[in-house]
């Protein structure tokens, strides 16, 4: 991702993930709350074209190299642009699936179950206040750990590799959920594209 940012193409409509993720919920989400993100981070970028040569990863992994006068507005813009492009990856109306086998192995391994895995995940998740993510990352040593990150704070700005992601801003879910959070999380699990989470998980840990 490269400057000038454009939202990334969907690859499902805004009402395949019906009923755990409804149609307005989707659109708005994607093309207010994610636009927005991209028209500032843009505009924040127009008089500063040494940074538009970075690819954004690489703006957000060096984010206190950014200049004082828009590193706000680019921690939290860029890192909204980052975080929505893979949610949007994470998730597929193709429900029924589970984790493949690499993906399997490492959190049996790490975690003993899968089950195991999904109630931590799901705890750090509602443990979340206010907006933010939980995410299933690799650390610098390829191992696989559950963090949580404030607001649009990437996990790349800490030395994180994201492998999976859950976005638990009200704007994600309040449409449907309301206030019932934990509600939007248990449904979200039957929307996760495993396959893509197995490529993510070979590319950023083996």
């Amino acid at each position: 991702m490269v400057y000038p940012y454009v939202l990334p193409k969907l690859l499902y409509s805004y009402d395949a993930l019906e009923p755990y993720i409804d149609k307005q919920t989707m659109e708005i989400h994607y093309t207010k709350h994610h636009q927005a993100y991209i028209d500032n981070l843009n505009k924040a970028l127009e008089q500063y074209p040494d940074l538009q040569k970075k690819m954004l990863v690489d703006l957000l992994k060096e984010i206190d190299q950014v200049p004082e006068a828009i590193r706000t507005t680019v921690r939290n813009n860029g890192g909204g642009h980052y975080n929505h492009s893979l949610f949007w990856r994470y998730i597929t109306p193709c429900i029924g699936q589970g984790p493949l086998t690499k993906v399997s192995a490492a959190l049996e391994s790490e975690y003993g179950t899968f089950d195991a895995f999904k109630e931590l995940f799901i705890a750090k998740a509602k443990s979340v206040f206010g907006s933010g993510w939980a995410w299933l990352c690799a650390d610098k040593n390829k191992k696989m750990v559950i963090i949580s990150s404030a607001n649009q704070d990437a996990p790349i700005m800490t030395g994180y590799e994201p492998i999976l992601g859950l976005d638990v801003w009200e704007h994600a879910y309040y449409l449907k959920y309301q206030n019932k959070r934990p509600d939007y999380i248990a449904a979200w699990w039957s929307l996760i594209d495993w396959a893509y989470v197995e490529t993510e998980f070979e590319h950023k840990t083996l």
